[in-house]
């Protein structure tokens, strides 16, 4: 007597598993679409990162190159000597808001 391999076996059918519920993913928040009136230097720096982004085919660019671009809209560091200057010309924001330079000393570049 030969045995046929391919001869199917009936099988009781297999228990049902218990499936968990599939859980929503988190979605990230992306700051471009808060709701929120965004400065005009503020929507000059996102243009500028997003034409940076495009041109050199970096959708996450390195510090270096974020440096990169916010100098080239034209933003220095000024030495104290370059802000007391500033100061005795009149040219401090006067309206409680920080200068670009304090901003950047606040983000620690």
């Amino acid at each position: 007597m030969t045995i046929d391999r391919r001869r199917e076996e009936v099988s009781a059918p297999a228990p049902a598993l218990e499936r968990r519920a599939k859980v929503q993913r988190r979605r990230q928040i992306d700051p471009t679409t808060c709701e929120r009136d965004y400065s005009v230097e503020e929507v000059e720096f996102m243009n500028a990162m997003d034409d940076y982004k495009r041109k050199n085919g970096r959708m996450f660019p390195t510090c270096s190159e974020v440096l990169e671009v916010i100098r080239g809209l034209g933003y220095v560091r000024l030495s104290p000597a370059g802000r007391a200057m500033l100061a005795a010309e009149g040219e401090v924001l006067g309206d409680g808001a920080m200068s670009q330079e304090e901003e950047f000393e606040a983000a620690g570049f």
